[in-house]
């Protein structure tokens, strides 16, 4: 068996909760000294103190091992692309650095962000495109949605404290299949807040063309929603108001540990976990986890059995990580014809890419071909990780004619070594590495050079340049040739 050093990321975890060492040890039943030598890597991990980890914090064992700089190393391939096409950085410098001081490798991240947003405000002035001179103010690292989906990345995509809470609501109040919107609607009473249907789907008492799904009017107490909303989306809209009004300041506080009181990520992150706490109300946990176990994650059976659709049933999937009691760790993600990931949140550690798009060989846009249709795919990423994939469209429109609609795929992936538990498995030859169809996470930071999907040349590679033949690959490298940080034919 390999050892397993992973100073860094325990030392990471404790800081994240605020423990000294010797509180650490205390609950881990062993030495301070002991932990200290595991911080610092002079010591592995043993199986008994990463089992103790696991069930103290609520962790997968993953979280320690190798694959877990995965997505950081990525990131810093994106930030640092110049460097590492100019030979400045290796690629094993990126790994170390990520492996073992990843809060570095964050902050070398943020600030390459911010140089790459000033760059651009100052190229908008000079082309007469900005605000103006003396306008250029830094820009933040992450727009806020970005900063909300690092929020639910770091806790796993599961929030202990808002999942017991819903769960205890939904006993409460009687939530189960076919009963969910009365519960909800007699919850909302208590409350004082009566229910409004917007045939419109305008606001009330607005003349915008704005459409809404819907609007709560805080003075009148009146909750109005949009007549056009199906009944699952009316229930889910009726349990996010209800998470507001019942636990209002704990969301609130939530938010505040990462983001400031007030700000705009700070109330999109309220709105996140509302919308977390909806998801856990009308599926509580331990009747969703058990349903999902006995059909095998079978999404079509799930959505008949709670009467609720397609996207929200896999965003409840891929939040089953309760410790003691945990499901299959997905990663959901939501993306258009174009490429665009408007939703991505992961238990696990698959790495999506933040810029120039995803890999055209994921078989997430196949399901464009054959709208309603679950497609199943084995994929194998450079480092050698396999997912199993699925994929299913959901259209959404508004409901008039000639009235434009939306098309999304949604998505779920698992690591192969849990792939047996799913039954989109059944038939496929899991143990075969072989027959995994490579893809990575995006063409400008994808380490398969031999690719011929590929857009642009890879980044860390000198090209293969020859006037007298061609090949398939259409940025061919230089076999065993050094990083060269000219791109173009010439450099070839």
């Amino acid at each position: 068996m390999s050892r397993t050093y992973a100073g860094a990321r325990l030392r990471r975890l404790r800081e994240d909760r605020g423990l000294k060492q010797a509180e650490l040890a205390r609950l881990l039943g062993i030495s301070p000294s002991y932990l200290n030598q595991m911080e610092h890597e002079s010591r592995p991990l043993t199986v008994p103190v990463l089992l103790r980890l696991t069930e103290t914090f609520g962790i997968d064992a993953g979280f320690f091992s190798e694959r877990d700089t995965s997505r950081l190393v990525a990131d810093l391939r994106e930030a640092l692309a110049g460097a590492v096409d100019a030979a400045r950085v290796s690629p094993s410098d990126l790994s170390e650095l990520a492996a073992r001081m990843p809060d570095v490798a964050t902050a070398l991240i943020d600030l390459a962000r911010r140089n790459r947003g000033l760059a651009e405000q100052v190229s908008e002035v000079a082309e007469g495109r900005g605000p103006g001179a003396g306008a250029v103010s830094a820009r933040p690292p992450r727009s806020a949605h970005e900063e909300i989906r690092e929020f639910f990345y770091r806790r796993r995509n599961y929030l202990h404290e808002t999942d017991l809470a819903a769960e205890s609501l939904a006993a409460r109040i009687g939530i189960r299949p076919g009963e969910v919107r009365r519960a909800l609607t007699t919850r909302l009473a208590e409350h004082g807040v009566r229910l409004a249907d917007d045939p419109s789907g305008q606001r009330h008492g607005h003349r915008d063309d704005q459409h809404h799904q819907h609007h709560y009017d805080p003075e009148t107490r009146v909750l109005h929603l949009s007549a056009r909303l199906r009944p699952g989306q009316r229930a889910f809209r009726m349990a996010t108001q209800l998470a507001l009004l019942e636990h209002g300041d704990a969301i609130s506080a939530l938010a505040a540990e990462d983001f400031p009181t007030g700000s705009q990520a700070w109330t999109l992150a309220r709105i996140g976990i509302a919308n977390y706490y909806a998801a856990a109300l009308i599926l509580p946990y331990r009747a969703f986890h058990a349903a999902a176990e006995e059909v095998r994650y079978d999404i079509e059976r799930l959505t008949d059995r709670f009467g609720l659709g397609h996207e929200t049933v896999c965003h409840r999937l891929s939040t089953l990580q309760r410790p003691k009691l945990r499901g299959v760790p997905f990663s959901f993600v939501r993306v258009d014809r174009a490429g665009n990931l408007s939703k991505r949140q992961s238990a696990t550690d698959f790495h999506f890419s933040r810029t120039g798009g995803t890999c055209p060989l994921w078989g997430v846009y196949d399901a464009f071909a054959a709208p309603g249709r679950i497609h199943v795919q084995v994929a194998a990423m450079p480092d050698g990780q396999r997912h199993l994939w699925t994929s299913r469209t959901v259209t959404r429109n508004r409901g008039g004619w000639g009235e434009p609609g939306k098309t999304f795929v949604i998505a779920l992936g698992c690591e192969i070594r849990h792939a047996s538990r799913v039954v989109y498995s059944d038939g496929l030859d899991l143990d075969n590495a072989a027959a995994a169809t490579p893809i990575g996470m995006g063409c400008r930071v994808c380490e398969r050079t031999d690719c011929p999907q590929r857009a642009v040349p890879p980044l860390d590679r000198a090209l293969s340049v020859d006037e007298h033949s061609s090949t398939f690959v259409p940025y061919p490298v230089r076999e065993g040739g050094p990083p060269s940080g000219n791109r173009t034919p010439h450099g070839g």
